[in-house]
Protein backbone atom coordinates (compact mmCIF):
# COMPACT_ATOMS: atom_id res chain seq x y z
CA UNK A 1 0.00 0.00 0.00
CA UNK A 2 1.11 3.57 -0.54
CA UNK A 3 1.19 6.06 2.34
CA UNK A 4 2.31 9.63 2.80
CA UNK A 5 4.02 10.71 6.01
CA UNK A 6 5.59 13.97 7.01
CA UNK A 7 8.60 12.85 9.02
CA UNK A 8 10.77 15.51 10.66
CA UNK A 9 9.24 18.13 8.35
CA UNK A 10 9.94 16.15 5.16
CA UNK A 11 7.11 14.61 3.14
CA UNK A 12 7.63 10.95 2.20
CA UNK A 13 5.50 8.87 -0.16
CA UNK A 14 6.21 5.25 0.59
CA UNK A 15 5.13 1.80 -0.51
CA UNK A 16 4.75 -0.31 2.62
CA UNK A 17 3.36 -3.76 3.35
CA UNK A 18 -0.07 -3.65 5.03
CA UNK A 19 1.44 -5.20 8.15
CA UNK A 20 4.47 -2.85 8.41
CA UNK A 21 4.91 -1.22 11.79
CA UNK A 22 5.73 2.47 11.94
CA UNK A 23 9.04 1.71 13.69
CA UNK A 24 10.03 -0.64 10.85
CA UNK A 25 9.32 2.01 8.22
CA UNK A 26 11.17 4.71 10.15
CA UNK A 27 14.24 2.54 10.64
CA UNK A 28 14.23 0.39 7.51
CA UNK A 29 12.88 2.64 4.78
CA UNK A 30 13.81 6.08 6.08
CA UNK A 31 17.06 5.19 7.88
CA UNK A 32 16.02 6.95 11.11
CA UNK A 33 17.70 4.55 13.48
CA UNK A 34 17.39 6.70 16.60
CA UNK A 35 13.99 5.08 17.13
CA UNK A 36 14.86 1.75 18.74
CA UNK A 37 13.14 -1.62 18.96
CA UNK A 38 13.80 -2.84 22.47
CA UNK A 39 11.25 -5.43 23.47
CA UNK A 40 8.78 -6.38 20.72
CA UNK A 41 5.99 -6.21 23.31
CA UNK A 42 5.43 -2.43 23.64
CA UNK A 43 6.70 -2.49 27.22
CA UNK A 44 10.00 -0.60 27.04
CA UNK A 45 9.26 2.71 25.27
CA UNK A 46 12.51 2.76 23.26
CA UNK A 47 10.45 3.28 20.09
CA UNK A 48 8.50 6.39 21.19
CA UNK A 49 7.98 9.05 18.53
CA UNK A 50 5.49 11.90 18.23
CA UNK A 51 2.58 11.43 15.85
CA UNK A 52 0.64 14.64 15.39
CA UNK A 53 2.15 15.89 18.64
CA UNK A 54 1.35 12.86 20.80
CA UNK A 55 3.82 10.29 22.12
CA UNK A 56 3.26 6.92 20.45
CA UNK A 57 5.06 3.63 20.82
CA UNK A 58 5.84 3.14 17.15
CA UNK A 59 6.10 -0.64 17.58
CA UNK A 60 2.36 -0.70 18.29
CA UNK A 61 1.24 1.41 15.33
CA UNK A 62 0.92 0.24 11.77
CA UNK A 63 2.60 2.57 9.30
CA UNK A 64 -0.74 2.79 7.47
CA UNK A 65 -2.33 4.25 10.61
CA UNK A 66 0.10 7.17 10.37
CA UNK A 67 -0.85 7.91 6.75
CA UNK A 68 -1.28 11.66 6.31
CA UNK A 69 0.11 12.47 9.75
CA UNK A 70 3.17 14.30 11.02
CA UNK A 71 5.82 12.19 12.72
CA UNK A 72 8.71 13.60 14.72
CA UNK A 73 11.56 11.29 15.71
CA UNK A 74 14.53 11.99 17.97
CA UNK A 75 16.44 13.05 14.83
CA UNK A 76 13.88 15.78 14.18
CA UNK A 77 13.70 17.16 17.71
CA UNK A 78 16.79 19.37 17.50
CA UNK A 79 16.80 22.63 15.54
CA UNK A 80 19.73 22.00 13.23
CA UNK A 81 22.86 21.74 15.35
CA UNK A 82 21.14 23.21 18.43
CA UNK A 83 19.89 20.48 20.71
CA UNK A 84 16.35 20.61 22.03
CA UNK A 85 16.35 21.68 25.71
CA UNK A 86 15.40 18.13 26.76
CA UNK A 87 18.24 16.60 24.76
CA UNK A 88 20.63 19.12 26.26
CA UNK A 89 19.39 18.37 29.77
CA UNK A 90 19.88 14.60 29.33
CA UNK A 91 23.47 15.31 28.28
CA UNK A 92 24.12 17.82 31.08
CA UNK A 93 22.55 15.69 33.82
CA UNK A 94 24.03 12.39 32.64
CA UNK A 95 20.51 11.02 32.16
CA UNK A 96 21.81 8.11 30.12
CA UNK A 97 24.33 5.34 30.20
CA UNK A 98 24.20 3.03 27.19
CA UNK A 99 21.78 5.42 25.46
CA UNK A 100 19.47 2.73 24.05
CA UNK A 101 16.35 3.96 25.88
CA UNK A 102 17.31 7.63 25.68
CA UNK A 103 15.55 8.61 22.42
CA UNK A 104 12.22 7.16 23.58
CA UNK A 105 12.70 8.58 27.06
CA UNK A 106 13.37 12.06 25.65
CA UNK A 107 10.40 11.92 23.26
CA UNK A 108 8.09 10.86 26.11
CA UNK A 109 9.51 13.55 28.39
CA UNK A 110 8.98 16.31 25.82
CA UNK A 111 5.30 15.52 25.46
CA UNK A 112 4.93 15.08 29.23
CA UNK A 113 6.31 18.59 29.78
CA UNK A 114 4.18 20.05 27.00
CA UNK A 115 1.05 18.63 28.66
CA UNK A 116 2.05 19.57 32.23
CA UNK A 117 4.72 22.30 32.38
CA UNK A 118 5.05 22.50 36.19
CA UNK A 119 5.96 18.89 36.90
CA UNK A 120 7.09 17.56 40.25
CA UNK A 121 9.60 14.75 40.63
CA UNK A 122 6.75 12.33 41.45
CA UNK A 123 4.84 13.39 38.33
CA UNK A 124 7.90 12.84 36.16
CA UNK A 125 8.34 9.34 37.59
CA UNK A 126 4.66 8.56 36.99
CA UNK A 127 4.73 10.08 33.50
CA UNK A 128 7.69 7.96 32.41
CA UNK A 129 6.29 4.65 33.65
CA UNK A 130 5.98 3.38 30.08
CA UNK A 131 9.73 3.79 29.47
CA UNK A 132 12.22 1.30 30.84
CA UNK A 133 15.92 1.96 31.39
CA UNK A 134 17.97 -1.10 32.21
CA UNK A 135 21.17 0.81 33.07
CA UNK A 136 20.41 3.69 35.43
CA UNK A 137 18.64 4.18 38.71
CA UNK A 138 16.43 6.84 37.10
CA UNK A 139 17.70 9.59 39.42
CA UNK A 140 19.57 11.39 36.65
CA UNK A 141 16.76 10.79 34.17
CA UNK A 142 14.27 12.51 36.49
CA UNK A 143 16.78 15.30 37.12
CA UNK A 144 17.25 15.69 33.34
CA UNK A 145 13.49 15.86 32.69
CA UNK A 146 13.06 18.56 35.33
CA UNK A 147 15.99 20.55 33.90
CA UNK A 148 14.70 20.02 30.38
CA UNK A 149 11.26 21.23 31.48
CA UNK A 150 12.84 24.37 32.83
CA UNK A 151 14.58 24.95 29.49
CA UNK A 152 11.41 24.24 27.50
CA UNK A 153 9.38 26.65 29.63
CA UNK A 154 11.97 29.43 29.59
CA UNK A 155 11.07 32.49 27.52
CA UNK A 156 12.79 32.56 24.16
CA UNK A 157 15.86 34.78 23.93
CA UNK A 158 15.34 37.92 21.88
Amino acid sequence: MQIQLTVNNTVHRLDVPDSALLVEVLRGQLGLTGTHIGCDTSQCGACVVHVDGRSVKSCTMLAAQADGQEVITIEGLAAGEALHPMQDAFRNCHGLQCGFCTPGMIMSAVELVQRSPGLTEAEVRKGLEGNICRCTGYQNIVKAVLEGASGMNAPAAS
